[in-house]
């Protein structure tokens, strides 16, 4: 008998040249005559993570039938509302600048990211298998004598199978009880999946850092636009920074530092991505429901992005990578189709046969100024509307339609053009999920008001003007977008190949889960802190320097990762989760005293304000990855988009 430790290092080598199709479906095979059945699976097989344990974490929060979003909630209470992706962001093969770390070594094997040589797979045998039986298996590569070893049929065995090929595995039972022994064998072979995430903000996960600023209890001093000390108001600090809290003390660059060592992280700052991105989880769905592919997963999408700005040419980062000892700001991000094609090339460099087999995307809400409307919506004050008017961060309903209308389709052509190549000229390989309307409620735009919004004084979801652009959303742009992504209603496309994968069912479920919505299912720190009368900070500034919240308890007890029955951040769920300061965007006008006014608004908005939340992405996630799946010609897996508010206890009960 061949001593394991030997066999299994043999194993490594055994790949037999694989003649049939590369796109065979996931399927197991039917037990034996005898009852008995081989199965396996590819260990870790969202090759993202570096370790095992994380997409452990991943699955058993998936079993039982569970979506991505019961899935999600689950983990949201199993960490405490701190977010699992706190630990796993560490431990990626793709570095905080958005490089892919090559080779990245995974579960301690070094592993060539972009074109994987081979894969870590666990065989063992199932069904009626006698208790007490030994195995005699046998795995053959046609290359050389097969590698035979025997064990407990109880146990399993790890080794490694050559990427795209074949082994065949076979194995004979023997028992004290039988005098026949029982007979199975089949095929493995791991498919390799490799997807790339394109897009803008939704796209990334903006909303949702890995790990979620660390709140201070005591207040920190922002000015406003207004003179004196009427001009000043407080908010929470960052736990951890021991400068300047009063806006009297001078804060220059050296303090910024200091202030930006304790931020919200990203496992790429420069371009808020996320690994609560609908992108990432619908990639990491399908590793987790298919056990015989391997999903290599490139991300690349950024904030901030447009056609023009972000997906066909740079696009200035929206904030710098903080280490340690220093800040560094990239000040631009390169091309996200161009990235691609430059991970593409280097891929097929090394394995010739290596093609792109799914591209999510994601665009078109920057190319028509929706920030703009945003900030029209929510910007209420006087003084604070001229400013931002006249520095173009205030937009109209009326120019986002002119936009929509002559510029988008046009836009969107040439991006069709771009990614043709990349996908075999077939764009039905583009997943393009569209956005949600973030302002329903109950099927209804949200009333409006300060709830969600006092976290800055110039604040107030003005009731005309957010039902004004809820309209334009529902009625104009979502349909028009897809028009264009299907190449239907009047727009103009080269073919039947230029129609993209639309995604849209996750739609209905985000109307009762907009940016107001409140349940009794929600945080106890949310229904008590965050008031629906918009009067939840200290506006007395002597108070508020110790404690800016008016329900009196601190804020570092906030959770940015419990179940809510509001998918979308509002600003004050913003400033809590992220309190971004967008240094890597360089203006002439960007200020470098941490407590200037302009900070002030940046930090309430550029985390996230008006995005889905991780429990939006989940289920944009569930509607996402189906369709992916059938594109791969994988097997259908029944999925569930929860369209009701979560009851996290009964979650934890499936």
């Amino acid at each position: 008998m061949i001593r394991r430790t030997t066999a299994l290092f043999a194993l490594a080598l055994a790949i037999l040249s694989w003649a049939g199709d590369a796109r065979a479906q996931d399927t197991a095979s039917p037990p034996s005559a005898g009852g008995i059945q081989i199965s396996w699976e590819v260990r870790n097989r969202f090759r993202l993570f570096r370790e095992e344990r994380d997409f452990q974490l991943q699955v058993e929060a998936m079993s039982s039938g569970r979506s991505v979003l019961a899935a999600e909630d689950a983990l949201e209470i199993q960490s405490d509302g701190r977010g699992w992706a706190r630990n796993t962001v560490g431990r990626l093969c793709i570095d905080p600048s958005g490089h892919v770390s090559n080779p990245c070594t995974r579960d301690g094997v070094k592993e060539d990211y972009l074109a994987p040589v081979d894969h870590a797979v666990t065989v063992s045998l199932t069904g009626a298998v006698p208790v007490g039986s030994v195995c005699a298996w046998s795995f053959n590569d046609n290359e050389g004598p097969p590698i035979q070893t025997t064990l407990d049929c109880s146990e399993p065995i790890n080794f490694r199978v050559r990427n795209g090929r074949t082994t065949i595995a076979s194995v004979d039972v023997s028992s004290g009880g039988s005098d026949t022994p029982l007979h199975d064998s089949t095929q493995i072979a791991v498919r390799d999946i490799l997807i790339a995430g394109l897009g803008d903000s939704i796209a990334s996960g903006e909303g949702n850092p890995d790990r979620p600023v660390a709140l201070a209890d005591d207040g920190f001093c922002f000015r406003s636009y207004l003179e004196g000390s009427t001009g000043q108001y407080y908010r929470p600090s960052r736990k951890g920074y021991k400068g300047a809290r009063a806006c009297e003390s001078a804060a220059g660059s050296n303090e910024l530092f200091a202030w930006q060592k304790f931020g919200a992280q990203w496992f790429n700052a420069a371009c808020h991505r996320s690994l609560y991105s609908y992108q990432t989880r619908a990639a990491l769905a399908l590793a987790i429901q298919y056990t015989h592919i391997a999903v290599t997963y490139l991300p690349l999408a950024c904030s901030g992005a447009t056609i023009d700005e972000g997906l066909l040419g740079s696009l200035p980062a929206r904030e710098c990578l903080v280490t340690k000892t220093a800040m560094n700001c990239a000040g631009t991000v390169g091309s996200q189709v161009g990235e691609l094609k430059e991970a593409l090339a280097a891929a097929q460099r090394r394995q010739p046969e290596r093609q792109l087999d799914l591209l999510f995307l994601s665009i078109g809400a920057n190319d028509i100024n929706f920030s703009g409307l945003v900030a029209d919506v929510i910007v209420d004050s006087t003084t604070e509307r001229t400013l931002f008017k006249r520095s173009g961060m205030i937009g109209s309903v009326e120019d986002s339609r002119s936009t929509l209308t002559r510029t988008l389709p046009q836009n969107f052509q040439r991006l069709r053009t771009a990614l043709k190549p990349l996908v075999g000229g077939d764009l039905s390989r583009v997943v393009f999920v569209s956005y949600a309307n973030p302002t329903l409620f109950n099927g209804a735009p949200c009333p409006g008001g300060l709830a969600g919004f006092d976290i800055h004084p110039a604040f107030n979801a003005a009731p005309e003007r957010l039902a004004k652009t809820s309209q334009f959303v529902e009625s104009e742009f979502l349909p028009q977008l897809k028009n264009i992504v299907l190449c239907t209603g009047g727009t103009i496309c080269n073919g039947p190949r230029d129609a993209m994968t639309f995604v849209d069912q996750h739609q209905v479920a985000f109307q009762n889960h907009g940016f107001c919505a409140r349940a009794a299912t929600d945080p106890a720190f949310d229904q008590q802190c965050f008031s629906a009368e918009g009067k939840s900070f200290n506006t007395d500034i002597v108070a508020a320097a110790s404690n800016p919240l008016t329900c009196g308890q601190g804020a570092s007890k906030f959770r940015a990762y419990l179940p809510r029955a509001r998918w979308i951040r509002d600003a004050d769920d913003s400033y809590f989760t992220a309190m971004t300061y967008p240094l890597a965007a360089k203006t002439a006008s960007q200020p470098t005293d941490i407590h200037d006014a302009t900070w002030g608004v940046l930090s309430a908005v550029y985390g996230g304000a008006i995005h889905p939340t991780a429990e939006g992405h989940a289920a944009m996630a569930d509607a996402a990855w189906p369709a992916a799946a059938a594109i791969l010609g994988l097997p259908p897996v029944e999925a569930d988009v929860t369209r009701e508010p979560i009851d996290p206890i009964q979650q934890l009960k499936r």
